[in-house]
């Protein structure tokens, strides 16, 4: 029996974090019980947890360890006490550090075989964990279409009833974003076996790779589903990862201040907000003077989704609304402790009393509660301003009415509902700051509560579908998804293969050239994808659908990359994800665009002349007439004699792109620099 060092959970601080973050971080990484801090409002769950077991929650019933990689096993016990563990016929001895937690490393073991895994105390406490399987255990992530069930893909009655492989486990990671990171989750879930009862609320694209991955690859398949709709990549990194672009120095260190202190971060951040308001719109509607100077058109009286209020101007908005309202209070009621209710929001609010900022939460629907500071009422008239920017479905403040209402230390209330006034914001006012201690819309929140918790499990590899929230500011996706996968290695091994899904296509179509952010992202998407020789690529602009945003075909995205994963691991024979742009050069009065993973040769579907092909020059770009000549595009040049500075191929939100190859893989968009050498 080998006896090991306890190890301290907690991530150790980097030089490279801001400094306030850095000192937040050095305070934390000794693994103390007093790591507190909160998110959107919550109490941060204390270092230590309590369990019903020695095991971390991770380490249930009808899990999948990682073939051919060495085990951690990990857990909480008595400080200084030791626990004896058990992986099938392997037995090692961990202590259990001061602050109780404890961790045992065990050999690899092959595919295919069926463990038992066991805990015990010196004092007698056990756990046991029955029919652990090893094979390959897969990370699935991203937003609403990794998120995406089997229930709502195409044909699901089929795809729920089976049959289903029992050697695929499925494993759901909660919803949890905090301000550091976590030794486990707050609501853990217990592995469960692939059968009718369990696919059909798991992610469909990761279940479908992994039942066409074991198709080829037969061995157990365990996956891990740690998702969140409406995300954007930078919850997904980690403090230190994000400190390394250098561009997020500020919010990491305000996000370090909101776990010391929530009211001085949020006091900080009501400032930011108002001077970022001040700078483009010149105005204070958060002010007594600005309510009562223009207050707004009524608001209905009921509270509700304002999609639903019979007003034209309302019916399909998409932005900001300010929200104002006053209402009456008596000295004494003025003179209490309070709070305001606002019930439901959908899904940005910031709010002010009185002038003075009380909160900012995202939330699609939740309910928003704040504390109002020290002399923050007053007798007489009270004033209300609550701005709301919603960018997908319902939106505003949806109730329900009772929710609504100023709530005092002595048990009493005032109802809210009824009496608003509202003011759509105009477009070109552009977007608000948004708080780093948010969940989707924030830093790093959910990588510390679901992505950090699962400390050394050790994977085949992740599957990264995400994007559609970054497509706002496309220009910075690139350094990102490339930072987040250095940062995700550092945790699960540096080897890690990483594939990539492709955002489908999904908006307006486009008769003219356009500028894209959803095309900026995808190209992204493919730099990033090969630079990186642990990396595959999944494309789907083939076969998204442009009124959905959450197209069902998720089948076919999970045979692609089951397709990369094949190429990627097992060095099987064919293209990974398809042809793709090699080089772009003048030549012959004609610019020659060659490509590289051609399987058989390329054909234009429905056109002898394929489409979708764009010059740029310094005026801009155009479409170009494009001819289709054994396996590559020869393109002319500029009528008026601009140098072409790159082509850009289905480049738009919702492209039409004809280019294919003989394996059935369409050409995914692409923008390449043009050359003359």
């Amino acid at each position: 029996m080998i006896a090991h060092t306890p190890l301290c959970s907690a991530r150790l601080p980097s030089a490279r974090l801001p400094a306030l973050a850095l000192a937040f971080a050095v305070a934390l990484a000794g693994c103390s019980s007093s790591d507190t801090g909160a998110s959107d409002g919550d109490t941060e769950r204390q270092a230590v947890q309590t369990h019903t077991g020695l095991l971390d929650p991770l380490f249930t019933d009808h899990m999948v360890i990682q073939r051919d990689q060495p085990v951690a096993v990990w857990g909480e016990a008595e400080p200084g006490s030791t626990v004896r563990v058990t992986l099938g016929e392997d037995v090692q001895d961990a202590t259990a550090g001061n602050d109780g937690r404890w961790q045992a490393e065990f050999a690899p073991h092959a595919a295919g075989e069926r463990l038992t895994l066991e805990a015990m105390t010196s004092a007698g406490l056990g756990q046991r964990v029955d029919d652990v399987l090893v094979g390959d255990v897969w990370l699935c992530s991203g937003q609403s279409n990794m998120e995406f069930e089997v229930a709502r893909a195409l044909n699901p009655g089929r795809e729920i009833s089976g049959p289903h492989n029992p050697a695929i486990r499925l494993l759901t990671i909660e919803h949890e974003s905090r301000v550091t990171p976590q030794p486990d989750h707050a609501n853990a879930n217990g592995w469960q076996v692939a059968s009718p009862q369990s696919v059909g609320d798991f992610s469909a694209v990761c279940y479908f790779f992994a039942r066409e991955l074991q198709s080829r690859v037969n061995v157990p398949m365990g996956l891990i589903d740690a998702s969140w709709g409406g995300s954007q990549i930078e919850a997904w990194i980690s403090a230190e990862g994000l400190a390394t672009l250098g561009s997020f120095d500020a919010p990491l260190n305000a996000l370090a201040l909101y776990g010391i202190d929530h009211a001085a971060a949020s006091a900080d951040f009501g400032a930011q907000w108002e001077a970022w308001w001040q700078s483009t719109a010149g105005t204070t509607p958060w002010s007594d003077e600005a309510v009562l100077a223009d207050p707004g058109q009524p608001a209905p009286e009921q509270m509700g989704d304002w999609r639903s209020w019979d007003v034209p101007e309302m019916a399909d908005y998409l932005g900001m609304v300010w929200f104002t309202r006053q209402v009456e209070l008596t000295a004494d009621q003025a003179a209490q402790h309070a709070w305001i209710d606002l019930g439901g929001i959908d899904e940005v609010d910031a709010s002010w009393v009185n002038g003075t900022f009380v909160g900012a939460t995202f939330g699609w629907g939740s309910r928003r509660s704040y504390e109002l500071p020290e002399g923050g009422l007053r007798a007489g008239t009270n004033t209300i301003a609550i701005n709301v920017l919603n960018g997908w479905g319902a939106g505003g403040m949806v109730g329900p009415d009772e929710a609504v209402k100023l709530r005092f230390s002595d048990g009493s209330e005032v109802p809210l509902s009824g009496g608003w006034r509202y003011a759509r914001v105009p477009a070109s006012i552009g977007s608000p700051p948004r708080a780093p201690w948010e969940s989707v819309g924030g830093l790093t929140g959910m990588y510390n509560g679901m992505i950090a918790p699962l400390e050394q499990t050790r994977l085949a590899g992740m599957i990264w579908y995400q994007g559609e929230s970054n497509t706002g500011r496309a220009d910075a996706y690139e350094d990102l998804l490339t930072t987040l996968l250095a940062d995700w290695r550092g945790q699960f091994g540096a080897e890690m293969p990483a594939l990539i899904v492709q955002l489908a296509n999904f908006g307006s179509l486009a008769d003219q050239p356009v500028a894209s952010g959803w095309a900026r992202v995808r190209d992204a998407q493919r730099r990033v994808a090969e630079a990186d020789p642990l990396a595959g690529l999944v494309v789907t602009i083939d076969i998204g659908d442009r009124l959905d945003i959450h197209p069902p075909n998720k089948q076919e995205v999970g045979r692609r990359a089951a397709r990369a994963a094949l190429h990627v691991l097992h060095d099987a024979p064919g293209t990974a994800w398809g042809a793709r742009p090699r080089s772009a050069r003048i030549e012959d009065e004609r610019i020659m665009l060659r490509f590289a993973d051609v399987e058989g040769s390329l054909r234009a579907m429905s056109t002898d002349q394929p489409g979708g092909f764009e010059t740029c020059t310094v005026s801009g770009c155009r479409f170009a007439t494009a001819r289709l000549v054994e396996n590559r595009i020869i393109l002319d040049l500029a009528e008026d004699g601009e140098a072409v500075s790159h082509v850009r191929y289905c480049w738009a939100d919702a492209p039409l792109c004809p280019l294919y190859d003989q394996a059935g893989l369409p050409v995914g968009p692409f923008e390449i620099a043009v050359s003359s050498d």
